[in-house]
């Protein structure tokens, strides 16, 4: 009966020691995933910054203005005269 005992201790040692080193390993991972979440939503952040950045750019570049100053001042484009301008029809 005693030797029943010592067993089960033992084996209800291996258990604790077997559920101490899942918990320390879970925290580690916990941790690690924290660190790359938080990583990632800096990232993200920067990113929407970015984009919000660039949205405005396109914004300035596709004015309608700026579109008919760029077309006339580098491409030479000008309205056509009255005469010049022709309809077809289908």
């Amino acid at each position: 009966m005693r030797a029943i005992g010592v067993a089960f201790l033992l084996i209800l040692l291996g258990a604790v020691l077997v559920s101490a080193v899942g918990v320390v390993w879970t925290r580690h991972e916990s941790r690690v995933l924290f660190v790359d979440l938080t990583r990632l939503q800096n990232q993200r952040d920067e990113l929407n910054i970015e984009y919000g950045k660039l949205e405005l750019e396109q914004a300035t570049w596709a004015e309608p203005r700026r579109v008919d100053s760029e077309a006339r001042q580098k491409l030479g484009m000008v309205n056509p005269k009255p005469q010049d301008i022709q309809l077809v029809r289908r």
